[in-house]
Formats: C-alpha cells, structure tokens, sequence
C-alpha cells in the first residue's frame, strides 16, 4: 500500500508540474521515496532482461540517451532517466512515470545514468548487469575533490555487484584500472585524429605506481595511447576499435571496420557512441543495424543543437574544463565567420567554485573567424577577466541572454556559438525558443 501511495504522489506532482511548465525530472521522485524509502529497491524485479548504468564526468546522457534509443529501435520497452536526473530521486521519478495505475511496471530493460558520487547509494537497492564508464575528469571541484576521490567511489560501488560487466574507455587510463574489478570491455580510437596540442592532461600519472605516463598519442585532455615507462602499465587491448576517422561534417569513422556516419559535430561524440556500440555487443543484442541507427538519433538538449533562426544559433553544454577545451575544439573546426556566447553560473548544481576555467584553454577561441565573443551568466565578470588575461577583446558583456544572442543575430556573423554550463542550459533553451516563436529569426 505504501508503494502504490508513493506512485500515485509522484503521478499527482507529475501532473501539476508539467502545469506550470516544470520538466518533473526529480521532484516527484523524491516526494515518493519519502512515502516509500525502498521504492527503487523494486525496480530490479520489473526488469526482464537487464539494467544498463551509465557514469563518467562527460556524455553519460547522450550515451545513456542512446543505448535506450537503440534497444528501442529493436522493439524492446525500456525505462531511461532521459533528462539526466541522475541521482536516486531521478530514478524514482522515472519508475513513477513509467507505472500504471495500480503501481505495475514492466519493461525490457533499464538504461540508467547515475551521478558518480551516487553510485554506491544507488547499487544499494539496484543491481546492474553492465556499467558504462565514459570518462573521468575534474568536475565540481567543491562537490566531488579531486579525480581520485572519484575514482574510489566508483570502486566501492562496482564492488557491491557480483558478475557486474564494465565498458570502459579504453584510451582513458583512470578508467582502465576498473577493469581489474570487474569483467572489463574496452573501447577506442585507435589513431591520430587531432593536432598534438599542448593541451592539459588532467590524469597524466599512471594510476599504479604514480609515474608520469608517456603518449605515443592523444586525442584530448587525457585521452589517447598512453603507456607508463616504469611499471608497464599501457593501453589495454581494444574491443569495440574506431579507425578511419573522418572529422567534417557529417563525421565518418569506422567501428570494428564497419563504416558509421553521424550527422552532429563534436569529436568526443564518437566516444559516446562506440561506448553504446560496444554495450549492445556485451549485452548480445547485435549491431549490424547500429549504422541506421544513428541517422535517426537526434542528441539532447545543449549537445551542439542547432536553432533554426536566419543564421544557425547553436547551443553546447560544457560543464568543466575537458568539456569546455572539446566544445571549443569543435568551434574552431567550424570555418564560417562566427559569434560566440559563453555563459557561466555558479549555482549548486555547477559547483560554486568556478576556479576551473583557468584551467580552460580559452586562448584557442581566438582564431581567424572570430567575428564577436560576448560573456554573460551569473559570473560573467569571472569568465571576462579570463579573456582580459589572454589578451582577448570581450565585445559584450550582458546578464541578458536574449541580449546577446539578438546582438549576433544582427552582426554580419554566418553562424552563432553559445556555449552555456549546467544551469545555464534551459533557461538558454528557453531563450532561443521563445525568440523564435516571437519571430526573430525573421
């Protein structure tokens, strides 16, 4: 009785926040599991064949999205957390969501994506059968410290899973020791794709016996083919092999020789989809249909999404400084006259300390193209002295969104760049959208 409570709470709160136009990611979920704390203990049971999780600093939403996509796409019903409420109540919403009236839920599968500091709360009451791990990196350096307290949460957590099956990137070294937990699988690309940048490796010592590891390779941050000089750690063997890559538009590589095309930018998005790729291998579900598959996919929201004004206006989520070095990387290869918005805040979910983007090689934006960079946010003055340092000219600097994005689309630009953090995403979102209901692409 207290379960069914629990649903019907969470079904009624669901309701009254989409009324006043709330996305009801977590809310309702956490209301529940205050009527009924072992509510996601359940969910286990209403899964059939098998409970897919999906952690790391950068692209668990869009690989979680994904995967839940292609299983789909074969027909089966599947629970995914997709607007990436990704702790324990975001759980709890989504299992309220996907129940019927009198509490019943069933589904195929679960495609899960956790916070990495949540996991061990998490893999209390849920028991995975595969854990994708894309990346570790510095990420809210006041919330989670450094990458090895991280890394010991995730230890712990994957240790309270007999039989647990890990897919790991392979090219990054502080995943690749998981894979002395568990059964590990790991993905790759397995050639020189980018220019060999001085670029910050943020995991740059071997995680075994703390030597700085040598590159024969890299692509970003600390990613590549990386070998340890004085105790022999290196580079696994890859299982799910990218080769031929192809960066212009659309993108072209292959995946254990089969050939992939995806039609959206962003070089780490072949990560996120070799890692799924990889996923419905070890899951035994085939892949000879993965090509179509990413044709139709269409990534979420602030994953360079594009908005359809007189000129392109898109929008990129970057939520650390990886994150942030790859968007810029990926603006830079884009050769059209352009303007850039970037937009920083500091609320809890971003982490108060925005010391990072020190640590961002902002310097790069500056290339020829550039046409305007405007600053906004709630820590725009922050974000500006950053530029100031690298001898950079700010031509706008606004807390008004709407502002600088009409400021761009009056300027002779052919294209606009809005790179925004986490909770500068919807309310840009909303921006955009309302501005081109109002008719301001006109």
């Amino acid at each position: 009785m207290r379960k069914l409570l629990a649903m019907w709470a969470g079904k009624l709160l669901t309701i009254a926040g989409k009324l006043i136009g709330k996305k009801s990611s977590s809310s309702p979920g956490e209301f529940a599991l205050k009527i009924c704390p072992n509510l996601v203990g359940g969910l286990n049971k209403s899964i059939k064949k098998g409970i897919i999780v999906t952690c790391g600093t950068n692209g668990k939403t869009t690989t979680n999205n994904l995967i839940a996509s292609a299983l789909e796409a074969k027909g089966y019903k599947v629970l995914c957390n997709r607007l990436g409420a990704n702790m324990l109540n975001g759980i709890a919403t989504v299992m309220v969501q996907e129940s019927g009236i009198f509490g019943k839920l069933q589904a195929d599968y679960a495609c899960l994506e956790i916070d990495e500091a949540y996991t061990p709360i998490v893999f209390d009451y849920v028991t995975p059968d595969v854990m994708i791990i894309t990346n570790l990196f510095r990420d809210q350096l006041d919330r989670y410290g450094e990458i090895d307290i991280t890394s010991d949460i995730l230890k712990r957590a994957i240790k309270k899973v007999p039989n647990l099956k890990l897919i790991l990137n392979g090219d990054d070294p502080l995943c690749v020791q998981f894979g002395q937990l568990a059964k590990g699988y790991y993905y790759g690309i397995s050639e020189q794709v980018l220019p060999q940048t001085n670029d910050t490796k943020e995991g740059r010592f071997c995680p075994v016996c703390g030597e700085e590891q040598k590159y024969n390779y890299y692509h970003y941050s600390q990613l590549g083919d990386y070998y340890c000089p004085k105790c022999g750690f290196k580079r696994p063997h890859i299982d799910f092999d990218v080769t031929d890559v192809k960066l212009e538009t659309p993108m072209r590589f292959k995946v254990n020789n089969k050939p992939m095309t995806i039609n959206y930018k962003g070089f780490y998005n072949i990560y996120n989809l070799v890692a799924v790729y990889g996923a419905m291998e070890v899951l035994g579900e085939g892949t000879d249909d993965f090509g179509s598959l990413l044709t139709e996919y269409k990534p979420q929201i602030g994953r360079m999404q594009e908005f359809a004004f007189k000129k392109p206006v898109i929008l990129s989520l970057s939520k650390n400084p990886a994150g942030f070095n790859q968007a810029i990387s990926t603006v830079n290869t884009d050769k059209r006259k352009k303007d850039v918005i970037i937009a920083i805040n500091d609320k809890v979910n971003d982490g108060r300390d925005v010391s990072w983007i020190w640590d961002v090689d902002f310097e790069k934006i500056q290339d020829e193209n550039l046409n305007l960079l405007m600053t906004t946010g709630i820590r725009l003055y922050d974000i500006s002295l950053r530029f100031k340092y690298e001898d950079i000219k700010v031509d706008l600097m606004t807390q008004s969104m709407r502002e600088a994005v009409g400021r761009a689309l009056s300027s002779d630009s052919e294209v606009c760049y809005v790179l925004v953090n986490y909770t500068a995403l919807y309310p840009t979102e909303g921006v955009l959208n309302a501005m081109l209901k109002e008719g301001e692409n006109r």
